[in-house]
C-alpha cells in the first residue's frame, strides 16, 4: 500500500570545479514510497524554483538503469542502498520517515564537478576513444553462427558488456580506479573473435590513456564489485591484466 513520508535531503551544492562547496538541508514533506529517488528531487526543485531558488543539478537520462547517468553517492554508497541498482531505480520505500539523507557527487579527481551532483565523466568518453573501433569486412551482414564462439567465452562478454559506464566504481574505491571499466571494456572485446585484431594495441592504448585521466591503481579491495549496479565482475581485472602483461611484450614500440 502507498504510504507518504517525510525526509531531509542533504545535498552537496556547488557552483563549479573551481569553487568551494557546501551541503545544504532540504526537508521534503508528503513524499510516495512508491516515488523514484530521482522523482523525489525532482519534487524537491519545483519547491525550490517556486521559492526563487536555484534548482539541485543532476544528471538524468533514461531513468530506465541502462544509461548511466544517474550518478549519485547517497548515504555513503554508489546509487543508494539497494544491491544492483542504479540511482533512478531507487524508490523511497527504501526510506523511513524522519530520515536524512545525504547526497553527494562522485569523489573523485578525474571527475570533477560540473554544479551540485553533476560531475563531468569524459575521461571515460577517451578511453572509450582510445581503444578504437574494430576491424570487420563491410558487406552483406553475415548469418548469426557464420563465426563460431564458445558458449563459456560468449557469456563472459555479454556480462562485460553489461557495463554502462556510470563511474559507481571510482567512486567507490578508495584510490579512485578506473579499472574495472576499463577491464570491462577491454573483456568484452578480447574474448570475442571481432575483437582479435586490435586485441594487443587496444588494451595498450586505453591503460595509457586511464592513466593519462588521472585515475588510481587497483588494489583489490573489491569496493568496486560491490557498488556495480550490473554486477560487473573483478574477474575482468585479472583479465585486463594478463591481457595487458601479454600485449607489453608483444607490441611494437
Amino acid at each position: 500500500m502507498e504510504q507518504t513520508i517525510n525526509v531531509t535531503l542533504r545535498v552537496w551544492r556547488q557552483k563549479n570545479a573551481n569553487t568551494d562547496g557546501k551541503f545544504e538541508s532540504y526537508p521534503v514533506s508528503n513524499v510516495s514510497t512508491e516515488m523514484s529517488f530521482l522523482e523525489m528531487i525532482d519534487v524537491l526543485n519545483e519547491q525550490l524554483i517556486k521559492e526563487g531558488k536555484d534548482p539541485i543539478a543532476f544528471d538524468h537520462d533514461c531513468r530506465e538503469g541502462i544509461c548511466g547517468m544517474c550518478s549519485m553517492y547517497i548515504n555513503g554508497r554508489p546509487h543508494g542502498p539497494w544491491h544492483a541498482n542504479t540511482t533512478c531505480q531507487l524508490h523511497m520505500r527504501a526510506y523511513k520517515d524522519g530520515d536524512t539523507i545525504t547526497v553527494e557527487p562522485w569523489r573523485a579527481n578525474s571527475f570533477p564537478v560540473i554544479k551540485d551532483l553533476v560531475v563531468d565523466r569524459s575521461a571515460f568518453d577517451r578511453i572509450i576513444q582510445a581503444g578504437g573501433y574494430i576491424s570487420v569486412n563491410t558487406g552483406n551482414a553475415v548469418d548469426a553462427n557464420a563465426v563460431p564462439v564458445e558458449k563459456q567465452k560468449a557469456d563472459s562478454a555479454f556480462a562485460a558488456a553489461a557495463c554502462i559506464g556510470c563511474g559507481a566504481c571510482v567512486a567507490a574505491c578508495k584510490n579512485s580506479s578506473a579499472m574495472l571499466f576499463v577491464s570491462a571494456k577491454v573483456s568484452h572485446l578480447s574474448l570475442l573473435p571481432q575483437g582479435a585484431p586490435e586485441r594487443k594495441t587496444r588494451v595498450m592504448n586505453m591503460i595509457a590513456q586511464m592513466d593519462k585521466e588521472g585515475f588510481g591503481a587497483c588494489t583489490n579491495t573489491g569496493a568496486c564489485e560491490a557498488v556495480c549496479p550490473k554486477e560487473i565482475s573483478i574477474s575482468n581485472i585479472a583479465r585486463l591484466n594478463q591481457e595487458y602483461l601479454s600485449s607489453s611484450f608483444t607490441t611494437a614500440e
